[in-house]
C-alpha cells in the first residue's frame, strides 16, 4: 500500500511538472476553447465550414494551396454574403513552391467618371449611409448604395492567382461555389444580417429578390438559393470549357467573359439605369498582375505584407518600432507591454492616416517609413504616459498632413459604425505553397447588379475627400484599404499564414498573433484565442472617418490591476468580452518537423481543417 502511495505521488508530481513545462512553453493565459488541428498534407482556414470544405476538396483532388485558397474564397463569396460577395475585393499573398512571395492587389479602381469634387458637392441620398440618417449632408462618400461601387477586384485576383500559381482549372475551383449558389442552409449570422437590412431592400428590388425571395422563409436552416449567381458562375465555367488553347488561355477566357463580356455589359446597363458611375470601360481595362510585397525581420522571422494601397505596411512599421524599444524583453500582458504596444500602434497609424494611398497616384515616402532607422528615431516618442495626440513623422519633401488637422468634423467613432464585414481564407500545403487572403466588400446591405446575382462593392467609402491627401478619391484610383493578409517565413521556409476581418483592427490583431507565436511560443489555436487589444486612436477607414483619440479596447480577461494601471497612465480603457471582438483571425503554422497546424477564432465561428 505504501509503495502504491509513493508511486501515486511520483506520478502526480510528474504530471504537475509536465503541465508546468507545457505552460512555460505555451504561455496562453487561458485554456483554449478548441485545440489546434494538425496534418501533413495541407490545411485550410476560413470564415465558415462551407469555404474551408471547398478548399479541402481541392487538396483531395490533387490541387495545391493556391487551388484550395481560391476555391475557398469563391465559396465564401457565395455563402458569406453578410461580409463579402463576388463584386468585392480580395488582397492575396502567395508563397510559391520555389520560395518567392508575391502580392495580388485584388482591389478594384474607382470609375473614371468619379472625382473628389463631385462627392464634396453631392448630397447624400436615402439608403446611402448604413446607420446614420444623411440629413442632406455633403462631403462624404456614401457607405451603401450604388455610388461607392468600384470595379470588382476579387474575381480578377482569384483568376490571376489560379492562372499563375495554381494547378486546377477554373471549372474545378468554382464547382463548390456553384453547388452552394444552388442552395445552402441559412445560418444564424446571415439570418440576423438579412433581418437587419430589410429597409435597404425596399430601395433596391434586385437585392430584395435575392435576399428575401431566395428562401422559403427567413428562418435558421431554411434553404437559401441564388439562381442568378449560379447561372453567372456556370456561364463563366462554360466560357473556359469552350475556349481553346492552353490552361492559361482558358482561364483568360473566363476573365474576358466577366470583365469584357456579358457580365460587364449587364453591370454597365444596370448602373447606368440607376445613375451610378461604374461603366463597362472601367471593367474592360481593369487588369491585375503579381506585385512586390513589403517586408521586415523580427526575432528570427521575416514578415510579408501587401503594399501601400493597403494598411499592410503599418505592421512592418510596428515590428520595426517594437524591435527598437526592446519589446521582446517585456513581461507578457504586463502593464508596460500593453502600454508600449499601444503607443507604438498610435505612431504607426498616424503615419498610415497621413501618408498611405495608391502609389500609382500619390508620392509616398515608402523607403523611409519602412526603414529601421526611422523606427529608431520614433522610439523616443513612446513615454510612460498615453499620448492623446496624432503624431505622424516629418518627411522631407512631403507636405501631407494628418486628417485630424483638416476634416471639418471631429466625429467620434460609433460602435454601430465599426466594420463588421470581411472574411479570411488561408491555405498551406506540404510543398510549401502558401496562400493568405482577406476577401471583403459587397457585404450586406449590397446592391445586386440586375440579374447577374453579383453584389456591388461599397469600398469607395475608404477614400478621403481631403484635397491633396494621398488617399484622396480620384477616377481610376484604388482606395487605401484595411484588407491585409500576412505571410511569415522562418529561415526562408514556410512558417505562418494568417488573416482576419476587422477593418482598422486587422493589422493590430494579426501583429499580436505573430507576437504570441514568436515570443510566447503559443500554438496556432492558443494564439488566436489569447486576449488582444485594439486602439481606436486613428482615423476610421469607413463611413464618416471618425476619430477616438486615446481609446483602448481591452479583453476583460486581463488582470484588473493591469487595467487600472493603464487607466492611470492616461488610456481611455473600455473592456470587451472575447465574444464581441472586432476581429476574427485564423492562422496556419508550419512546425519544423513538417506538421501543418491550424487555428481559428472560436468566438467568431471561424473554421480550420488539416489533412
Amino acid at each position: 500500500m505504501a509503495k502504491r502511495r509513493i508511486w501515486a505521488v511520483i506520478l502526480l508530481l510528474a504530471a504537475v511538472a509536465a503541465a508546468g513545462l507545457l505552460m512555460a512553453q505555451r504561455r496562453s493565459p487561458d485554456r483554449p476553447l478548441r485545440h489546434a488541428v494538425r496534418g501533413t498534407r495541407g490545411a485550410v482556414t476560413g470564415g465558415t465550414d462551407f469555404a474551408v470544405d471547398a478548399g479541402m476538396r481541392m487538396y483531395f483532388a490533387g490541387g495545391n494551396a493556391v487551388d484550395a485558397g481560391v476555391a475557398g474564397m469563391f465559396a465564401a463569396a457565395v455563402t458569406e454574403y453578410s461580409h463579402f460577395g463576388f463584386g468585392g475585393e480580395a488582397p492575396i499573398l502567395i508563397r510559391t513552391k520555389e520560395g518567392k512571395v508575391v502580392s495580388i492587389a485584388g482591389v478594384g479602381t474607382m470609375p473614371q467618371a468619379a472625382s473628389a469634387e463631385f462627392f464634396r458637392k453631392r448630397k447624400m441620398m436615402p439608403g446611402e449611409v448604413q446607420y446614420v440618417e444623411p440629413n442632406g449632408l455633403k462631403g462624404f462618400v456614401p457607405a451603401a448604395g450604388i455610388m461607392p461601387a468600384l470595379v470588382p477586384g476579387m474575381v480578377e485576383a482569384g483568376l490571376v492567382a489560379l492562372r499563375e500559381y495554381g494547378t486546377k482549372s477554373f471549372s474545378e475551383v468554382i464547382q463548390p461555389a456553384i453547388e452552394l449558389a444552388d442552395g445552402a442552409p441559412l445560418d444564424e449570422t446571415r439570418a440576423m444580417t438579412i433581418s437587419g437590412t430589410r429597409k435597404f431592400f425596399d430601395l433596391w428590388p434586385t437585392s430584395k429578390a435575392v435576399f428575401i425571395g431566395g428562401m422559403e422563409r427567413l428562418a435558421i436552416g431554411a434553404m437559401f438559393r441564388q439562381p442568378d449567381l449560379a447561372r453567372t458562375l456556370r456561364a463563366m465555367a462554360e466560357a473556359e470549357k469552350k475556349a481553346g488553347g492552353t490552361r492559361i488561355q482558358k482561364i483568360d477566357a473566363v476573365r474576358d467573359y466577366f470583365y469584357r463580356g456579358p457580365v460587364a455589359k449587364k453591370i454597365d446597363a444596370f448602373v447606368k439605369q440607376h445613375d451610378g458611375l461604374l461603366r463597362y470601360e472601367d471593367m474592360a481595362k481593369f487588369k491585375l498582375a503579381p506585385e512586390e510585397t513589403v517586408s521586415t525581420t523580427y526575432q528570427g522571422v521575416t514578415v510579408y505584407k501587401p503594399g501601400f494601397w493597403s494598411q499592410g505596411p503599418s505592421m512592418i512599421q510596428a515590428l520595426n518600432l517594437l524591435e527598437a524599444v526592446g519589446y521582446s524583453n517585456l513581461p507578457f500582458q504586463s502593464t508596460e507591454q500593453i502600454h508600449v504596444l499601444t503607443e507604438a500602434l498610435k505612431l504607426v497609424y498616424a503615419d498610415r492616416d497621413t501618408y498611405y494611398g495608391d502609389p500609382k497616384f500619390a508620392k509616398i515616402p515608402m523607403a523611409r517609413l519602412l526603414s529601421k532607422e526611422y523606427a529608431q528615431e520614433r522610439r523616443a516618442l513612446i513615454t510612460s504616459k498615453a499620448s492623446l495626440e496624432f503624431r505622424p513623422g516629418a518627411m522631407s519633401g512631403f507636405k501631407a498632413r494628418h486628417p485630424a488637422e483638416l476634416e471639418w468634423a471631429k466625429v467620434k467613432i460609433d460602435d454601430e459604425l465599426m466594420a463588421r464585414d470581411t472574411t479570411c481564407v488561408n491555405a498551406v500545403d506540404k510543398d510549401g505553397v502558401m496562400f493568405a487572403a482577406t476577401p471583403s466588400g459587397a457585404w450586406l446591405p449590397s446592391v445586386i447588379a440586375g440579374d447577374t446575382g453579383i453584389p456591388l462593392t461599397q469600398r469607395a467609402q475608404s477614400f478621403l475627400l481631403t484635397p491633396g491627401h494621398p488617399n484622396e478619391l480620384a477616377g481610376g484610383k484604388r482606395p487605401r484599404v484595411t484588407l491585409s493578409p500576412t505571410l511569415v517565413l522562418k529561415n526562408g521556409k514556410p512558417f505562418l499564414a494568417l488573416s482576419t476581418p476587422g477593418g482598422d483592427n486587422q493589422d493590430q490583431s494579426l501583429l499580436q498573433l505573430i507576437l504570441n507565436v514568436v515570443q510566447e511560443n503559443m500554438d496556432a489555436q492558443q494564439a488566436v484565442e489569447a486576449p488582444r487589444l485594439y486602439t481606436r486612436h486613428l482615423v476610421s477607414s469607413f463611413d464618416n472617418h471618425a476619430m477616438n483619440p486615446g481609446d483602448l479596447m481591452l479583453d476583460d480577461r486581463l488582470a484588473p490591476r493591469v487595467v487600472q494601471e493603464l487607466k492611470e497612465r492616461g488610456h481611455k480603457v473600455q473592456l470587451r468580452s472575447r465574444w464581441v471582438y472586432d476581429s476574427a483571425p485564423t492562422m496556419i503554422r508550419v512546425i519544423s518537423n513538417g506538421v501543418i497546424e491550424a487555428g481559428a477564432d472560436p468566438y467568431a465561428e471561424r473554421t480550420a481543417r488539416a489533412w
